[in-house]
């Protein structure tokens, strides 16, 4: 795919930040999921470990778990002085300090890195590019997106956007983006209006709603996506 592991800074999240980031309900986590551009996250472990079966994409998942390791702890430190320069712009309760946050993303990517091989020959994680998925068309009831989409608009286009919200819907009667914001900012992406305004125009049912979660500050949103012409659930 022409990837080069140096390219990417792989952060992962648990399962309870995932509930609380996409508002996921029992209900919810009983559906077919697909987390795309799931990265070193432990959320596909811990749904194993409740019984659950999900899939995870990203292309990430080409390398091998000692490679995404190391990667990690590359990146850590990075991270760490980005996020102590960024302070004033998030919310230190969930997470109590700049260190206490990587401690927590750390354990979320150990647990990934025990669970990934496995994961492989299971079937649960996927080599996958947006804007293109070669799952089924509705192979998925609910497809997830964290931290890519909007998080990195001064990165992604906005017809990058479009498209791989689009091809989300293809595979997933029902899409959730969380977050809203640009990353390291409280600013709202400059591309969620007009991504709103062209998917609409195209048919497809938009809401964004409030969820538990706020780390970023201002950061307590996700867009809600159905597909074209499914229902009437539209834009509050």
């Amino acid at each position: 795919m022409g990837l080069r592991l140096n390219q990417i800074v792989p952060w992962g999240r648990s399962l309870q930040e995932y509930i609380q980031m996409f508002a996921l309900s029992g209900d919810d986590l009983q559906r077919k999921i697909l987390d795309c551009a799931g990265g070193p996250a432990s959320f596909n472990a811990e749904m194993k470990q409740l019984g659950h079966h999900i899939i995870s994409c990203d292309p990430i998942y080409q390398f091998s778990a000692s490679e995404i390791e190391r990667r990690v702890e590359e990146t850590y430190p990075v991270i760490l002085k980005g996020v102590e320069a960024n302070q004033q712009k998030f919310i230190w309760t969930m997470m109590r300090s700049p260190e206490h946050l990587c401690q927590v993303r750390m354990a979320a990517m150990r647990q990934f890195s025990t669970d990934f091989t496995q994961g492989l020959q299971e079937g649960r994680y996927f080599v996958e590019v947006l804007p293109n998925l070669s799952f089924d068309t509705q192979q998925f009831d609910l497809a997830l997106c964290s931290h890519l989409l909007f998080t990195y608009s001064d990165q992604l286009s906005m017809e990058f956007h479009l498209a791989a919200i689009k091809e989300m819907c293809r595979v997933a009667s029902e899409v959730r983006i969380f977050p809203l914001l640009v990353n390291m900012t409280a600013e709202i992406s400059p591309f969620l209006q007009p991504v709103m305004r062209e998917l609409e125009a195209q048919g497809y049912s938009l809401e964004i709603r409030q969820v538990p979660y706020e780390f970023q500050q201002g950061g307590n949103q996700l867009l809600q996506v159905f597909g074209e012409d499914r229902g009437s659930f539209g834009r509050k």
